[in-house]
């Protein structure tokens, strides 16, 4: 089972999401929280595998949640509950680690689907998504020194280049001949090499370094 926090300051999306998720076999939720403060006091608590994070909250506001999340529990995959009028905050979330994004009038399949690829470690943006995360302005967090970074192989390449695509892990495994475990332990080296902790993050350092073609 899948476990699920719900963090959203209205009972009204809560409560949806709720009903939506109880109807997948796969997925539990554990939890409800009002506010990032919230989130960050019960997490511990209800050991939450993904949590459906909203922006823009009382007390605490989801970005901030985030950054904490990410330095205290880096195992828990993050996706950000949003709105068209949040897109900037959306960004910025993705660029704190954040693994995905989830409109609030989004389908079943699509809240379903995030959820599944959110623990997998998958980061699924869409083009115009991505675009604006790997724009100028963004700041990654800062790559190992040149003493220590390491050059990535040609497969790490393939691999990063088809996950820089939005490609999951299935895919990237059909596509390159190899096993899904294997294009995890990629990704890992990837992480490993330019000191980071997502897909995202990874993708961002390897444009800045002109080698996605994007």
């Amino acid at each position: 089972m899948i476990r699920v926090m719900i963090t959203d300051d209205h009972l009204i999306v809560r409560e949806g999401l709720r009903l939506i998720l109880e109807t997948a076999d796969d997925i539990e939720v554990v939890g409800e929280a009002v506010d990032g403060a919230e989130c960050l006091e019960l997490v511990a608590k209800l050991n939450p595998q993904v949590i459906l994070m909203d922006l823009q909250m009382p007390r605490m506001d989801g970005i901030t949640a985030i950054e904490h999340l990410r330095k205290d529990f880096p195992e828990i995959a993050i996706v950000i509950l949003t709105t068209y009028n949040e897109d900037d905050l959306m960004i910025r979330g993705l660029q704190s680690g954040a693994r995905g994004y989830l409109l609030k009038d989004s389908s079943r399949e699509n809240l379903l689907d995030a959820i599944h690829a959110a623990v997998k470690g998958e980061t699924l943006l869409k083009p115009e998504i991505l675009a604006r995360v790997l724009a100028p302005q963004t700041q990654p967090k800062p790559a190992a020194t040149t003493q220590t970074e390491s050059t990535l192989t040609e497969r790490e390449l393939e691999v990063l280049q088809s996950a820089a695509r939005g490609e999951r892990n299935k895919e990237i495994a059909y596509k390159l001949g190899i096993t899904e475990r294997t294009v995890k332990a990629h990704l890992q080296s990837i992480y490993q090499k330019y000191g980071v902790d997502s897909r995202a993050a990874a993708v961002a350092v390897a444009a800045q370094k002109g080698l996605l073609g994007i």
